[in-house]
């Protein structure tokens, strides 16, 4: 069983990973988890030593399999938890995060699998991101950011890249949600803002929140 602690860590490793198919430095490692380096070193070697990543010097860490497996894990307990919170407690899609980086800590295989029955073992959370199986098996979809597309382009929104409460907050307000359609009308050569069309309203939308919509790859 991992600290609380050792699996942040090891969810941060996949995540600055992508997914396990990129190294990770040290460096970074420490600026993700707001420590210091040394710090970060210290959890290496003990992440190391229960074969849950592997560290190559100057090249940086990543994921074994197993170590895989178990950031899946602690990503699946937080998208469920993220689910019940929205769809039973009446939470909005900005304010679930943080609550559930806290429960996500939870070691109750019991409590998880009935948490996933009870809410009809839902395939993504609230913002479009797939929820891992009782495995740690995870089907990814096929979805590339707003920005990457060209003009004309027509397809539903499948998720939204960043937690920050303050996008979520502003993508709600405009109906810019998983599961909407929306049409790429016009892109700004200048500043590569895009004149986007959801729910039949033409919304200017700049690259940075584009960046961080992603939509179904046609």
């Amino acid at each position: 069983m991992l600290s609380l602690t050792e699996e942040n860590y090891l969810k941060a490793i996949y995540h600055l990973s992508e997914g396990g198919t990129q190294p990770v430095l040290t460096n970074a490692l420490a600026e993700a988890m707001s420590t210091k380096a040394a710090s970060a070193t210290d959890m290496i070697k003990k992440l190391s030593q229960k074969e849950l990543i592997t560290y190559e010097k100057y090249h940086g860490v990543n994921v074994t399999a197993t170590g895989k497996t178990e950031a899946l894990l602690v990503i699946r307990k937080h998208r469920l938890w993220e689910t019940f919170l929205v769809q039973t407690l009446g939470f909005t899609w900005d304010e679930v995060h943080e609550i559930a980086e806290q429960l996500e800590h939870i070691h109750s295989q019991r409590l998880i699998d009935k948490l996933d029955a009870f809410l009809g073992y839902p395939q993504v959370d609230p913002h479009g991101d797939p929820i891992p199986d009782s495995r740690g098996k995870i089907k990814n979809r096929s979805q590339v950011p707003l920005d990457q597309m060209p003009v004309g382009f027509k397809g539903i929104i499948t998720a939204v890249k960043d937690s920050d409460s303050n996008l979520l907050k502003y993508l709600d307000k405009i109906g810019a949600r998983p599961g909407v359609k929306l049409q790429l009308t016009d892109k700004e050569a200048y500043d590569q803002s895009m004149e986007v069309k959801i729910n039949s309203k033409t919304i200017s939308l700049s690259k940075e929140v584009c960046k961080n919509i992603l939509v179904n790859e046609p």
